[in-house]
């Protein structure tokens, strides 16, 4: 990670930590490396936003910064995260900005930057725009007159999504009853049409944005309302979208949740069927469950394993040629539509899957067993942050509970890439001793880096 730049952009409390002024530099900041990479010609940029009440603030920071640097602006308003990195390459620009702080709540707010090729800017760049605001390594020009950028506002950037996501299957869907939870966040302005326009049956909750709803009680980090609304209207299965719309997780007829794992499992199973797997592999990361990998080791299936964020197992793919990645959060990449995760997109290829097996998202998903998981956050200073890999008695009471677990489960601690969290996981068979385990660990990270 950057000095600014983590797993997910730059992210932080909007209007202290993730400041108008710090926006405007990083505005100025990228329209100076796009102009240096496009030889002094004039770059445009595009910008898409999710319904924080801060987003639009941030949007005019970020614009005016560009602007000031002699980059014009396409202002796409509110759409998914997916949708920019869509319309990057559609409209030929030369960069894309997103403005979201994707699932968490509606004080944060983040600026993810796409290439013109729709994937998300590469290392070197982030640390190009980094050394720019931090070490003033460039003089930053001031152009005059005609010089400076222009603006414009896009009527067509969420029907033309709209109608990306409808091209990339060719079934109906009619006869399926599915409900769909918005988060109160991007998918609000597309869901509802795009299933719908499937042939679906649609029952749609927390679709109404606010400014300040997006992401409480609702979406992907709170799919018991999902699971409520699927079982109330006698639904065949909802999707769960979180606040930007990039990941998405399922729930059965029976109200069942059907995770990250489980989806990528369930296609990419269906894709070697088909023999539409890339080297026959899938992509996912050290969070995925140890029932995915037996899974795969059971249906031919290889797997790769990435860092933690959809950033590393985006490049694993597409260095070498995958079809299909992801996380157990919902992250869910298909390589052949779309350069990053998409929610929608991805709920419509688990429709298809169920389409052309004429089976239940309930039957598909049980095929691969999950192992018993606990996930306990810390909240720790910055300071217990920057010492958490060197701390002995962190890693000591880590190195304990490895030994202990040895081939019946496993232990992963790590930093968050967008919070102030380290992220305690334990798998194995037995619930109530990973739980003991974790909590110890826990409680020895509480002691030495809160």
């Amino acid at each position: 990670m950057g000095r600014l730049f983590g797993t997910d952009g730059v992210r932080g409390i909007a209007n202290t930590e993730l400041s108008c002024e710090l926006s405007m530099q990083i505005g100025r900041a990228t329209a100076m490396v796009l102009s240096k990479n496009l030889k002094g010609k004039r770059p445009k940029v595009l910008i898409g936003m999710d319904t924080r009440a801060s987003s639009q603030m941030l949007e005019s920071a970020i614009t005016a910064g560009l602007c000031s640097v002699g980059a014009d602006v396409l202002q796409l308003g509110v759409v998914p995260t997916p949708a920019v990195a869509f319309l990057v390459r559609k409209y030929n620009y030369d960069a894309g900005v997103m403005i979201s702080a994707s699932h968490n709540p509606c004080e944060y707010n983040g600026i993810k930057i796409f290439q013109s090729t729709g994937f998300k800017l590469p290392d070197a760049l982030e640390n190009e725009i980094e050394e720019i605001i931090l070490d003033n390594a460039t003089e930053i020009p001031t152009p005059i007159g005609g010089e400076v950028g222009r603006v414009k506002i896009s009527e067509n950037a969420v029907a033309d999504y709209i109608e990306h996501l409808i091209s990339v299957t060719n079934m109906s869907f009619q006869g399926y009853k599915i409900a769909l939870d918005c988060a109160n966040g991007s998918s609000s302005v597309s869901a509802k049409e795009v299933f719908t326009r499937l042939g679906a049956e649609v029952v749609v909750i927390n679709a109404e944005p606010d400014g300040v709803n997006i992401n409480k009680d609702c979406g992907s980090t709170h799919i018991e309302n999902l699971q409520k609304c699927v079982i109330d209207n006698n639904c065949d299965l909802g999707f769960a979208f979180d606040g930007d719309a990039d990941r998405m997780l399922a729930v059965d007829h029976t109200g069942e949740i059907v995770d990250g794992d489980k989806c990528i499992a369930v296609c990419a199973k269906h894709m070697k069927q088909l023999g539409k797997l890339e080297k026959d592999t899938a992509v996912v990361t050290v969070m995925s469950n140890m029932g995915f990998f037996k899974f795969c080791e059971q249906n031919g299936i290889k797997c790769e394993k990435t860092k933690v964020g959809d950033r590393y197992v985006l490049e694993n793919m597409h260095e070498n040629g995958y079809s299909i990645g992801g996380e157990q959060s919902g992250h869910i990449i298909f390589l052949q539509y779309a350069t990053t995760g998409d929610g929608q997109l991805s709920a419509i290829q688990l429709l298809s899957v169920l389409k052309d097996t004429g089976k239940n998202l309930k039957d598909l998903a049980d095929e691969m067993e999950v192992y018993p998981q606990v996930l306990i956050n810390v909240r720790v200073s910055n300071f217990g942050k920057a010492q958490f890999p060197k701390d002995k008695e962190v890693q000591n009471a880590i190195k304990q509970v490895e030994d202990e677990l040895g081939n019946n489960g496993r232990i992963l601690v790590r930093l968050s890439g967008t919070e102030p969290l380290v992220r305690v996981m334990l798998e194995g068979k037995d619930l109530d001793k990973i739980n003991e385990l974790g909590e110890s660990v826990a409680q020895v990270v509480r002691e030495r880096l809160v």
